[in-house]
């Protein structure tokens, strides 16, 4: 199934439905682009998994993250972006003998369309464990972001399972709420920083984070609508226990948890553009121009522009790929702008020679 330039051609496309691609789409939109959103195989990205957002600007009371995510696509939809049910499986440039080139965006239904200018805004993907309970629970008591959820859990005893710096931030992040915090690692050394694991142990002499080492959780148990409960752990002296669960020094018990949080890492879904040259970090995320000024969001394909967590390792937040969305919208707008007096002024010595 293949699409003709006519029917597939947009001046801009983006890949992602989550908040920095649906706000591309609204500011895009808006500046009269036309848009056209593939929502990915993660439609709304990970804000979906979360059941209340507390944090993000003008909703005071709250509001649920399957509903901040169909109000701004039905934000984005009226300043006429199209949103399609659509995987990306792949993005080619065509040179063209005049200015700029075409991206050929490729789905995995074998669709094609064209397009000027490509936002990529496809976010990354938790890493997670594949443990039984978790497909249940993701939302209802776990989570893969303390600052989006550590709030919703005061006074609980709270799991954070991981080993590097990620765990142990948002270890010690969560014990501004937790009764305390329980550090799952499946080794007997971490493999954070020195500064993380020295806050770490600050927090474990204060009693305020407890260390689980060599230690894994193998099960979650709960109910959606009453959250975790408790979690499935074993334990081997030597580490790395789910390798060794036929070992008699391998020991298996139950462990009281008001909730738990995955720090194991995020997987940047940027593997659609792998051929082109476009560079990228050793994790997979997306480098872009940054700085000040214009372009910020640029990469070093013209007219390939990056947002949100495709980009941002670090924070994360809704409402910095929100902010990201908007400078890659404006950003392609200019880069749209250009081109078009590019080619108008290309066309015009063809046009007078066909006069002569």
């Amino acid at each position: 199934m293949s699409e003709s330039d006519g029917a597939g051609h947009r001046r801009l496309i983006i890949a992602g439905s989550g908040i920095a691609g649906l706000t591309a789409a609204i500011y895009a939109g808006r500046s009269n682009n036309d848009p056209l959103v593939f929502e990915g195989d993660e439609p709304g990205g990970q804000l979906t998994l979360t059941t209340d957002v507390d944090n993000y600007p003008g909703f005071p009371e709250g509001i649920s993250g399957p509903t901040l995510v169909n109000d701004m696509k039905a934000q984005a939809r009226k300043f006429g972006a199209e949103i399609k049910n659509g995987v990306i499986e792949n993005v080619d440039v065509e040179e063209s003998s005049g200015p700029g080139h075409t991206f050929r965006v490729t789905l995995s239904s074998g669709a094609e369309y064209t397009s000027d200018a490509f936002i990529a805004a496809s976010g990354a993907s938790a890493r997670t464990l594949g443990i039984p309970g978790e497909d249940e629970l993701m939302g209802y008591g776990l989570s893969t972001c303390a600052t989006c959820d550590g709030a919703f859990f005061r006074d609980e005893k709270i799991v954070v399972i991981g080993g590097g710096d990620a765990a142990c931030e948002e270890a010690v992040f969560l014990t501004k709420f937790a009764s305390t915090v329980h550090l799952v690692h499946r080794r007997e050394e971490f493999r954070a920083e020195d500064y993380w694991i020295d806050r770490v142990m600050e927090k474990v002499d204060e009693g305020e984070i407890e260390l689980e080492l060599n230690r894994e959780v193998t099960e979650l148990h709960g109910t959606p609508e009453e959250g975790v409960d408790h979690v499935t752990m074993v334990h081997h002296p030597e580490g790395h226990p789910t390798d060794k669960l036929d070992d008699p020094d391998t020991e298996e018990y139950d462990f009281d948890a008001g909730a738990v949080f995955y720090a194991i890492g995020h997987t940047p879904n940027t593997s659609y553009l792998e051929g082109l040259d476009v560079e990228m970090d050793d994790e997979g995320y997306l480098e872009t121009a940054g700085g000040d000024g214009g372009g910020q969001t640029a990469t070093g394909v013209p007219g390939l522009f990056g947002a949100g967590d495709v980009v941002d390792y670090h924070y994360q937040q809704a409402i910095t790929a929100g902010g990201m969305g908007c400078k890659a919208a404006i950003d392609a707008d200019g880069y749209l702008e250009d081109l078009e007096r590019e080619r108008a002024a290309a066309e015009e010595p063809a046009a007078a020679e066909s006069d002569d």
